[in-house]
């Protein structure tokens, strides 16, 4: 199957946490690419909504849970790439992080990952793109978001580990790292901020855009445009890759 702005052999792109956010916006991307895309996720209503907007098809799964993966790969069929984008972000000061905030953290933005890539890697054909939606968070520090800056760095090991497992295949394993997104979960991120500083929301708003040289929040689209990219053909030589979306952001 030629899809149009892709590699040839790209057909069938499963992307996780598919409702909402960046993986929406995947999901628009590679159906408008030409692509058959299988979002996944917890909860139907944002899915189905996505799904309505894209074509896409739906399956329900959390991605923290060993056997529901396995069924997720079932009921995909097989998928030529892969986009681990499921995650979540919570935050407080480390001295009052619980270990349940800690295990939830690590569960969906790290073994997620994992079990989405083992899975995915075990169902490839000829040809593959594992490909994971990770964070600056992944390559710098955070205050008050310890476990999930060092879940996103624990991807950022998978990722490059596992690419040099795969190297002598037609497989490439690279991870996107964007900064702070004009998506919902920023939007609660500033909530937080408000009610624990009581500042404005439009001053919460642009304090996270400023870790951004260019002082902005980085749009989804650029994300699912990097994603693109990594999918189309001449990006063989890309592997165990972070690429930073993110304005400049050291």
């Amino acid at each position: 199957m030629t899809v149009s702005g892709l590699d040839p052999r790209c057909g069938r792109v499963l992307i996780t946490g598919g409702g909402t956010g960046v993986g929406a916006d995947l999901a628009r991307g590679f159906a408008e690419a030409g692509a058959e895309v299988v979002i996944c996720g917890r909860r139907e209503a944002p899915l189905r909504k996505v799904a309505d907007a894209t074509g896409a098809h739906i399956v329900l799964a959390d991605v923290s849970d060993e056997a529901r993966v396995q069924r997720l790969f079932a009921e995909a069929g097989r998928c030529d790439v892969v986009i681990a984008n499921a995650g979540a972000a919570t935050s407080a000061p480390f001295g009052r992080t619980t270990l349940e905030d800690w295990n939830a953290m690590i569960a969906v933005n790290l073994t997620g990952v994992f079990l989405t890539f083992r899975a995915g890697l075990a169902q490839f054909g000829d040809w593959g793109r594992l490909i994971a939606v990770a964070s600056t968070a992944g390559l710098k520090g955070y205050p008050y978001v310890a476990p999930y800056a060092a879940a996103k760095h624990g991807v950022v090991g998978l990722v490059r580990s596992l690419a040099l497992e795969v190297a002598r295949k037609a497989v490439t394993v690279n991870a996107l790292c964007p900064g702070f997104l004009d998506t919902e979960m920023t939007d609660r991120s500033v909530e937080t901020i408000v009610g624990k500083t009581g500042m404005t929301p439009e001053a919460a708003r642009q304090t996270l855009a400023d870790h951004n040289p260019q002082r902005r929040l980085i749009q989804p689209a650029e994300v699912t445009s990097a994603a693109l990219w990594l999918c189309s053909a001449g990006t063989e030589g890309i592997n165990g890759q972070t690429l930073a979306i993110a304005g400049g952001e050291a």
